[in-house]
């Protein structure tokens, strides 16, 4: 491993920090982290990243409830998931495209705060949705779902900008480990197989399970309401401990006010310079999410080589499916988790991980040599698609999209730090969105 970190190393085309100094060995400085790290930190970092996914768990677990509500409306029926899709991908790219650009003197953590009080605000209103307003028409009900998944889409948009800026000020990699890992905690199997992850935006699947009550749909929706709540005190009490630790700082500021010296500004950083420093990292974890894409749109297909009518209950179509995606998942949150390991860490090789991500694309043709749609296999085997396949590509997700964002700020100048955490939030979404878009063409063929 070492040896080929060192190859790669050697070839960085980044361009050096700190006017141009640079390693005798040709390597850039990259910055040093100033934090010391803490548990109690990286405890709310890793809440932060549950929160930002835990939402959309919530809209997917509700989605028999939702079917239930528009049983009298065909088209809507029909329609519903694909209507949230289009509406929470463009809202969410869009917010996030507008927050990247507006950087001079942005708060990150008012960004997060707002992201936090808007998700309690919906998810609030969607529990007593289900509770009043019982007698609202179909259309009436998709009307408001479609405003309450619009208003969670700005919410993760300023959610995802605010926390990866954010964490880029403390210097600590781990604090980023920490969201992606919470990320991956918050994504769990919809509970009809047949719906990919929430954090995927996958193309919905036609829904085969039984309603769900008012009753459970109403906690799915409170569930949210909670974690948004908790998250919020959490989030105070680390924007307090942060702010005590900065106090000298602005004493320093105050004084060079009063003795007419110049203090320093939040500037805004062009994205195309971002772009120059970071432009490996930036493409890896947008190819990393768009290949990634892929895997619900197989994953709701591919079915156990066992015959249906003899195998065990675990192999049969209701339950494989799930076992499917838990599997991908294990192997999406086992690869996060590994990026802390120091030995293992690809952050200095970034060409090194675009490659690695670009290689992912062979898990495609795997795929088609797995039973999909009962209709056969090529390879005959389930341990070959969940172990091989399905775990393995589920790690390379987890292992390189984190460690492109945990690498982002040790190739940038110290006060382009949280303009670099929120441009590489803008690459993931842009490779989901991509992905997204591209899964229906992989669906169709």
């Amino acid at each position: 491993m070492e040896r080929i970190k060192a190859v790669f190393q050697r070839r960085q085309s980044y361009e050096p920090l700190n006017g141009g100094s640079e390693r005798p060995d040709g390597e850039p400085i990259r910055v040093q982290e100033k934090h010391s790290f803490s548990w109690v930190e990286y405890a709310i970092f890793f809440l932060l990243g549950i929160s930002m996914l835990w939402a959309w768990n919530m809209f997917l677990a509700a989605g028999p409830y939702f079917q239930h509500r528009f049983e009298s409306n065909d088209w809507v029926n029909r329609n519903f998931q694909a209507a949230e899709l289009s509406v929470s991908t463009v809202a969410n790219l869009g917010s996030m495209l507008v927050l990247t650009q507006l950087q001079a003197n942005a708060s990150y953590p008012k960004r997060i705060t707002a992201s936090l009080i808007i998700n309690m605000v919906t998810f609030t209103l969607l529990a007593l949705s289900t509770r009043f307003f019982l007698g609202v028409t179909a259309a009436g009900y998709f009307g408001f779902l479609i405003t309450m998944v619009f208003a969670t889409s700005l919410a993760t948009g300023l959610c995802q900008n605010g926390i990866f800026a954010y964490v880029s000020g403390f210097g600590q990699r781990k604090y980023t480990q920490g969201i992606m890992t919470g990320q991956a905690v918050a994504v769990s199997p919809s509970e009809d197989g047949d719906r990919p992850p929430p954090h995927q935006n996958g193309p919905p699947a036609p829904d085969v399970s039984p309603p769900v009550r008012s009753t459970a749909a109403f906690l799915y929706f409170l569930t949210a309401t909670g974690i948004s709540i908790l998250t919020l005190v959490s989030f105070a009490y680390l924007a307090s401990r942060y702010r005590s630790r900065t106090d000298t700082n602005v004493a320093v500021d105050e004084r060079s006010e009063a003795e007419d010296l110049p203090t320093p500004e939040q500037k805004s950083i062009p994205l195309l310079r971002l772009f120059r420093k970071l432009s490996w990292l930036a493409c890896t974890v947008s190819l990393t999410f768009a290949v990634t894409m892929v895997f619900p749109v197989f994953t709701q297909r591919i079915v156990s080589v066992s015959d249906p009518s003899d195998a065990p209950t675990i192999l049969q179509p209701a339950t494989f499916v799930p076992l499917a995606f838990l599997v991908w998942n294990v192997g999406d949150l086992l690869g996060r988790l590994l990026t802390a390991v120091p030995a293992l860490s690809l952050t200095s090789c970034p060409r090194l991980v675009f490659i690695l991500a670009a290689l992912r694309v062979v898990f495609i043709p795997l795929y088609h040599l797995c039973n999909i749609g009962g209709k056969g296999a090529v390879v005959k085997s389930d341990s070959f698609y969940l172990i091989i396949v399905q775990s393995l590509f589920g790690f390379t997700n987890g292992f390189l999209g984190s460690t492109c964002m945990m690498g982002a700020g040790e190739w940038v100048d110290e006060e382009e730090r949280e303009a670099a955490g929120g441009f590489m939030g803008l690459c993931l979404v842009a490779g989901l969105t991509v992905g997204s878009l591209a899964s229906f063409f992989v669906a169709g063929g």
